[in-house]
């Protein structure tokens, strides 16, 4: 009876939007009931930060691996804080997820991305607020402030409309995995198809880094919008730059589909994104394929970025993060008594120098 307050209309709408498969799925392994044992035991292993939420205040052990990260949860979380019931839980802010489908029990582990090998519970990442990739030097303090990205994509897409973009493919992003070595070849084999080029992370040592090239340097995601196609490969887990993609009304192609975020099963292949097999064999034809029919490819271009501007916005993770733990403190059979020697955490008094 979480949503009888708001009438009903809104209330469905808040049902849909909320994404709510999604937690269900999650949440199921624990229907159980998650026991206090359960969770000293996860706490014990160490694969995340424990957090306690008690009498609405929020309160943290002190170890956090990016305090970065941590923050940018903890501003969703105070922002609902009031209307929380007390519960507990362990919110690993790694890259990576940690429990594995194969490890009993299940250990009750918030994680931001996985794969169906694992049972961690997805949460809305800290970079919709603060603490993604530091991309220099277009975005030395770390990519975040999805409200204000939403903001400067949604001008950057009204400058470059459908019919003004360059009808080819683009990327740029650095090495981490060679599987994204195809699409730069690809490029420099058809220029005309797609323009492709590795740029350098903090692990770039030499040209072989870069495939036998020069480094390309950063293009902020604004200037992404001038092409109609955009790739999106998934990084060490899921990549960030997969929703900001959308809103330059381009069309997305998104490599391989292993790779999830809480808000990634409601959308769907050639409805809302073009399909690209993780070894891009497929990538010509594809790009030659909407090439040839503009009006398909422009219609799936109009409906991922309208189910990102409709369904992602600031408001919904925000629910996204209430509908969670008000359901996630249903499921422990215990009441969590407060950790002493935890601080509280508070709202960061806002920085007027960014």
């Amino acid at each position: 009876g979480y949503l009888s307050t708001h009438s009903g209309r809104r209330s469905e709408r808040r049902f849909q939007i909320c994404h709510l498969s999604v937690l269900q799925h999650d949440l199921h392994p624990f229907s159980g009931g998650i026991s206090e044992d359960l969770m000293a035991a996860t706490v014990k292993r160490g694969v995340g930060t424990h957090y306690q939420i008690i009498g609405n205040k929020l309160y943290r052990e002190h170890n956090c691996m990016f305090p970065a990260r941590c923050s940018g949860v903890e501003h969703f979380i105070l922002e609902v804080i009031n209307r929380l019931p007390d519960l507990e839980m362990v919110v690993n802010v790694r890259d990576y997820p940690q429990v594995p489908s194969w490890v009993q029990p299940t250990l009750p582990v918030f994680s931001f991305s996985k794969t169906s090998d694992y049972q961690d519970i997805m949460y809305p990442a800290w970079t919709f607020w603060e603490g993604g990739p530091a991309v220099w030097p277009i975005y030395p303090t770390g990519l975040g402030r999805w409200d204000l990205m939403r903001d400067d994509l949604r001008k950057s897409a009204e400058q470059w409309p459908w019919k003004k973009k360059e009808s080819k493919g683009f990327f740029r992003g650095s090495r981490t995995s060679p599987e994204r070595d195809p699409l730069i070849l690809l490029s420099r084999e058809a220029p005309e198809l797609v323009d492709a080029e590795y740029t350098k992370n903090q692990a770039w040592r030499s040209e072989k880094d870069t495939l036998g090239r020069p480094a390309a340097k950063e293009i902020p995601l604004v200037d992404h919008c001038k092409y109609k196609y955009l790739f999106n490969f998934r990084g060490v887990a899921a990549s960030f730059r997969f929703k900001h993609l959308f809103l330059c009304g381009s069309l997305v192609f998104h490599v391989g589909e292993e790779w999830q975020e809480f808000f990634y099963p409601q959308l769907k292949p050639w409805v809302h994104y073009i399909p690209v097999r993780q070894d891009l064999s497929d990538v010509r034809e594809l790009l030659q394929f909407v090439k040839d029919n503009d009006a398909i490819a422009q219609e799936i271009a109009t409906r991922g970025r309208q189910f990102i501007l409709d369904q992602l916005r600031m408001d919904d993770v925000s629910c996204y993060w209430e509908r969670l733990l008000t359901e996630f403190s249903q499921l422990l059979t215990y009441k969590p008594q407060r950790r002493n020697d935890y601080n509280q955490i508070v709202h960061k008094s806002s920085k007027t120098e960014l």
